[in-house]
């Protein structure tokens, strides 16, 4: 009866050992819909608010969808933070841009970093993440 104790315990321990090493390891997915940045400020937050994910969640999966008003924040003339973008970029951190809207306001790929992804719509690209079990965080405030 005693052995018995003893491997139950044991069996619990090392059930107990993999399922928190699983969470340990287990992976976040997050989708960012950015589209203000003509406002610096939504800029700086935004910036912010992915630097200290990617800190937090190193081995995170990123994406930022951006359209509207958000290309902005992916133009060098236009975007004050050009060089902390292509810090994230480098950490991972995907920023896809929509091709309606590229079309709509006159703007070609040129103008936006090299750094940025495309996809045809934005939106539609937030949805199919979320079917396929991403977050989903509106990036500013």
């Amino acid at each position: 009866m005693k052995n018995l104790t003893v491997l139950f315990v044991l069996l619990f321990g090392l059930v107990s050992i993999g399922t928190f090493a699983q969470k340990k390891q287990s992976k976040h997915k997050i989708v960012f819909q950015f589209t203000n940045a003509n406002d610096t400020i939504q800029q700086k937050a935004f910036a912010n608010q992915l630097n200290n994910l990617t800190a937090h969640w190193p081995k995170a999966k990123f994406e930022v969808v951006v359209y509207n008003m958000g290309l902005e924040f992916l133009m060098p003339t236009k975007s004050k933070h050009i060089a902390t973008i292509k810090t994230l970029h480098a950490k991972g951190v995907r920023f896809v841009v929509c091709e309606n809207t590229m079309k709509n306001r006159k703007i070609t790929k040129e103008q936006l970093i090299p750094e940025a992804e495309y996809v045809p719509a934005g939106i539609a690209e937030i949805v199919e993440k979320q079917e396929q079990g991403w977050s989903y965080i509106k990036g500013g405030f």
